[in-house]
């Protein structure tokens, strides 16, 4: 039996189905983040009140500084997403960059951004 060197058209649109949900998971989920570190969707006197306590001041500015950490991995997690997509388009998803070979359906299923097996990743 021949090995297989990319997945057939309708492989392909199962796993793009996979990554177009996650995908809009992930930009719900970064639209979250970004409002509450810009508090757009805030409606509180939390940037107007003169009677912030130190302690208080610190907590939010911590808790800024992870929802942002936490928007730019989210911002790449969609550009991971994004950049599968185009891959699928060119029929060139999921194969290993490294070896050349097909990354197994299981390991595409869990991660569809994936662009290594695991045989080159480790």
């Amino acid at each position: 039996m021949e090995e297989k060197t990319r997945y057939s058209d309708s492989e392909l649109q199962e796993f793009k189905a996979i990554i177009l949900e996650k995908l809009e998971k992930a930009r719900a989920d970064y639209e979250l983040l970004h409002s509450t570190m810009t508090h757009s969707a805030d409606n509180d006197t939390e940037d107007t009140s003169p009677t912030f306590k130190v302690l208080e001041e610190g907590a939010a500015t911590l808790s800024k500084e992870e929802s942002g950490r936490l928007a730019q991995r989210q911002l790449k997690f969609i550009q991971h997403l994004e950049a599968a997509l185009i891959r699928i388009q060119n029929k060139t998803y999921g194969i290993c960059r490294e070896t050349g070979k097909l990354i197994p359906a299981e390991r595409l299923r869990i991660v569809p951004h994936a662009t290594l097996c695991i045989e080159a990743k480790q």
